[in-house]
């Protein structure tokens, strides 16, 4: 799926889309050998969880820390949980 085709699904700008993967509040899109975004099913829950996470007012800062100890693996499962219940 295009960045276009996400920002419409979500009502997210494509520039959003593309500050939530620079800066961290979602894992790196997939990209084609080309290099352009393209959004795998895995990729838009991480824009869903994003929008949500937001939406309900979790800090920009929550969310990458979030991303981040997700990347590392399970044995960060109650240090998210505990991120998430602040």
């Amino acid at each position: 799926m295009t960045i276009a085709e996400v920002s419409k699904k979500y009502d997210i700008s494509a520039d959003t889309l593309r500050y939530y993967e620079r800066v961290g509040m979602i894992p790196p899109v997939t990209r084609t050998a080309s290099g352009i975004r393209d959004y795998q099913d895995s990729d838009l829950g991480w824009v869903g969880l994003a929008k949500c996470m937001r939406s309900a007012g979790l800090p920009v800062e929550a969310m990458i820390e979030y991303v981040r100890l997700y990347q590392e693996g399970d044995s960060t499962i109650p240090a998210r949980l505990q991120l998430l219940l602040e």
